[in-house]
């Protein structure tokens, strides 16, 4: 029997009617993995996570995983925070970095490539202040 069939009588699948574990393998469906790394990226990034879009592909060495997401920009009239702003390409770089170690901590899966693509821009919405 393999761990990832559901055992007879309600028991969760890898664990016997028993309590005793079942040897077997235990496989991570590549929804899992796409829905982790949305929320992971858009968390990482600053966008909400419907404005990311994400591929994951497994590979021998580990996985690979395409990003695409709009980069929150400070608004135009802001020109303190424009003046402090990292370069687009330079703060693509680093999140890319920051991206392939945080999900490889998160998956348990070695990520070997990250491909960032910037959709666009993100811009803050203004609060009212009441």
């Amino acid at each position: 029997m393999r761990a990832d069939q559901h055992i007879a009588g309600g028991a969760p699948s890898g664990v016997a009617a028993g309590g005793a574990a079942v040897r077997g393998r235990v496989e991570v469906k590549d929804r899992v993995y796409r829905t982790v790394t949305e929320k992971a990226s858009a968390t990482l990034i600053g966008v909400p996570r419907s404005d990311v879009k994400v591929d994951v592909a497994e590979h021998p060495r580990g996985l690979t995983v395409r990003i695409a997401s709009p980069l929150p920009v400070p608004r135009l009239d802001d020109t303190a925070a424009i003046a402090q702003t990292v370069p687009v390409l330079e703060r693509a770089r680093e999140l890319q970095e920051q991206l392939q170690q945080s999900l490889s901590a998160i998956l348990g899966r070695n990520v070997i490539r990250i491909n960032l693509t910037v959709t666009g821009a993100a811009i803050p919405e203004r609060r009212r202040v009441q």
